[in-house]
């Protein structure tokens, strides 16, 4: 741990985005080494029949995942194995290749241990992911998700092409799907979580779905910012649609109690905050839909996990699974087997 605090404050120096870039390309070469690959599993990796968890179908072999956002191209999902993560959701993918918002458009808040992104589904399009999946070992026990949205040039009532477009290209490469309309940083996108048009949505992804031999398990993530009637309104459509999932929470456009100074956060401006300021709401939201719904559907927890201890909270919250981005960025992946030995702990002392 103490030589990640290192490596992460040498790598603060440089711009976020920039960094990232390094990280994964470090990452890559780094397990091209002889033994790395052995060494990366003994110093990250928990491995137990009792971590294995069934959802929506789907034998995960942990249940801590990497968000979306991380790897928008399916091009270093093979290296986050070696990180712990049970299953990586790749994306967010698009029809088209399209550059995302001008740069800068990263920024860390590092009194807060949080990120203000507003990256705008910056991504090499959806054939571009499929060919990178295909690199995918027949070896491997990863599972991939696939996170859908709709380019920016794409109007709202348009958008439904959109994903269905990824939806098909994809279906044979991933696992199951996740279905982004609560991104801030695409303009209008989440007027797409309102009931009538999310509804459509769904509606015309579930139609598509049955068209196929064997389904693939259709999620939807949203929002933090979300009122309690909206969430309800969540609630309706997930059981009357007959999703199998949901993902809570997407970032935050909220800007309050934070440590870092106004002029500071003003001068970054628009964006999506997650980390640590996020962690209470989005268990909030975990807790609120999975009491309200009595248990109906299994909800990925997503939102400010930087301990085992946020994990648990989750988990006890209603989450079936977690995902990680920003605490995976201030913490490394000594984060994830904190994290998976204490789910473990918790299951041995349950038995």
């Amino acid at each position: 741990m103490v030589l990640y605090n290192l490596f992460r404050s040498l790598l603060f120096l440089l711009p976020a985005e920039k960094a990232h870039s390094f990280t994964v390309l470090l990452l890559k070469g780094t397990l091209k080494l002889p033994f790395s690959k052995y060494i990366f599993k003994r110093l990250f990796c928990v491995e137990s029949p009792l971590l294995v968890r069934k959802v929506f179908g789907i034998d995960f072999p942990n249940p801590v995942g990497l968000a979306a956002g991380f790897d928008k191209n399916a091009s270093c999902y093979r290296e986050m194995e070696y990180c712990g993560f049970g299953f990586v959701e790749i994306g967010t993918v698009t029809p088209l290749a399209q550059p995302g918002n001008d740069q800068p458009r990263l920024f860390r808040l590092k009194k807060d241990e949080a990120i203000i992104n507003r990256m705008g589904f910056n991504n090499n399009g959806m054939h571009a992911a499929v060919e990178n999946l295909k690199k995918k070992s027949p070896n491997s026990k990863l599972i991939i998700g696939g996170n859908i949205g709709k380019n920016k040039a794409t109007l709202n009532e348009d958008a439904t092409s959109d994903y269905i477009a990824s939806f098909k290209v994809l279906f044979d490469h991933v696992d199951y799907f996740v279905v982004n309309v609560s991104s801030p940083n695409t303009k209008d996108l989440r007027a797409l979580q309102e009931k009538e048009p999310l509804n459509k949505l769904l509606v015309a992804l579930q139609e598509v779905n049955a068209t196929f031999p064997v389904q693939k398990p259709l999620l939807l993530k949203i929002a933090p910012d979300l009122s309690n009637e909206q969430l309800d309104d969540i609630i309706e459509i997930m059981l009357s649609i007959k999703l199998d999932g949901l993902v809570a929470t997407n970032t935050t456009t909220d800007r309050s109690d934070l440590k870092a100074s106004s002029a500071m956060v003003e001068n970054i401006g628009a964006g999506g905050l997650s980390g640590k300021p996020l962690e209470k709401r989005s268990t909030e939201v975990i807790r609120y839909i999975h009491d309200k719904s009595k248990g109906a559907f299994p909800i990925i927890g997503v939102g400010g996990i930087h301990s085992a201890a946020d994990a648990i909270e989750k988990l006890n919250a209603g989450a079936s699974l977690l995902q990680l981005y920003t605490g995976f960025i201030y913490e490394g992946p000594f984060l994830n087997k904190r994290i998976n030995k204490a789910i473990l702990t918790k299951k041995i002392n349950e038995q």
